[in-house]
């Protein structure tokens, strides 16, 4: 589990606003500016990693950013990130939808869709985001795409269940361990499920079966922590949670994906991540490949390839040019 943490102090007041678009686009995934904020913007932003999910709280002056149709092919991290205001509010668009949200008014959006977000308050806005990886998530895009925009009520049943877990979570993290990530991780995700699950009213029997999707997110959350493990095959898995080889790859066959493929697909994600990250330039791709579970860079190459149809070289070159500050918006 690891905490960030960015303050606008730390940085000249003719900068800090693009420093804080430019650390989001490192942490979260990119965003750009209206280019309406003046000098002496400020914010602070604090961010936990939970395995491969992230919890963000921030304060922050108004201001007006988006996320492009470019920076989205750029660069999309697959998420779907639930936004929380505390005080203030938004005004946001995406999928050819508009709304306007205040405090408590919880709503969840697409990273691999622009949208366009005002930040509403004064003198600044209090925000708390979960941003939570869509590959394996228990509900099915067309229901989420129901949801992205729509208000999501943070302070009655289920609602007030995550808002007050999310509240918990991002003001009490000196007490945290890093073996708590997975957990909290889990925490999280079913939480967010409950919380779409009965906005979409959906029934029994089209929902997820509770026990096993609370197995899955287990069983996902353990892979996640052991990511780094040579070792980490569905035997293993499978005696790490009391459960046959066979009744295992059964779980997953009910999420469409087999053990093997979602292990490769979150090891290519942080792999990607890694790559694309600037504190990480010097590092060599072998070195990258091998932390996450690829030993040999010609096989590395190959399914890094064939799953984003661009070589890894090719791809973090791609991105450090990307990264730099586009000339207009």
């Amino acid at each position: 589990m690891i905490e960030k943490v960015f303050r606008s102090d730390d940085v000249p007041s003719t900068d800090r606003f693009d420093a804080w678009r430019k650390r989001l686009g490192r942490d979260v995934f990119p965003l750009g500016p209206r280019g309406d904020q003046g000098d002496g913007f400020r914010s602070e932003t604090r961010l936990l990693r939970l395995g491969g999910s992230r919890v963000w709280s921030t304060v922050v002056d108004p201001a007006t950013i988006r996320r492009t149709a470019e920076l989205v092919r750029q660069s999309d991290p697959g998420v779907y990130t639930l936004i929380l205001p505390l005080i203030g509010g938004n005004e946001v668009a995406q999928a050819d939808r508009e709304a306007v949200h205040g405090p408590f008014d919880m709503h969840v959006l697409d990273s691999s869709r622009p949208v366009h977000l005002r930040l509403l308050g004064s003198p600044s806005v209090s925000l708390i985001g979960a941003d939570v990886p869509k590959s394996g998530f228990p509900l099915p895009a067309p229901w989420m795409d129901q949801l992205l925009t729509q208000r999501l009520p943070g302070r009655e049943g289920v609602g007030a269940l995550l808002s007050g877990f999310l509240l918990q979570l991002t003001h009490d993290t000196a007490s945290y361990r890093s073996s708590d990530g997975p957990r909290l991780e889990a925490a999280l995700l079913e939480l967010l499920t409950a919380l779409f699950a009965h906005h979409l009213d959906a029934d029994d029997s089209s929902a997820p079966n509770s026990a096993r999707r609370a197995l899955v997110l287990e069983i996902q959350a353990f892979i996640r922590q052991h990511l780094q493990d040579p070792q980490l095959t569905p035997p293993a898995i499978a005696a790490a949670h009391h459960i046959s080889v066979s009744y295992l790859h059964r779980v997953f066959q009910g999420e469409g994906i087999t053990v093997s493929s979602w292990i490769r697909e979150q090891r290519l994600a942080n792999a990607r991540r890694d790559m694309a990250d600037p504190t990480l330039r010097s590092t060599p791709i072998h070195v990258i490949a091998s932390r996450w579970g690829f030993p040999r860079a010609a096989d590395f190459s190959r399914t890094f390839r064939n799953a984003y149809g661009i070589p890894p070289k090719d791809y973090r070159d791609h991105v450090s040019t990307q990264l730099a500050p586009p000339s207009a918006l």
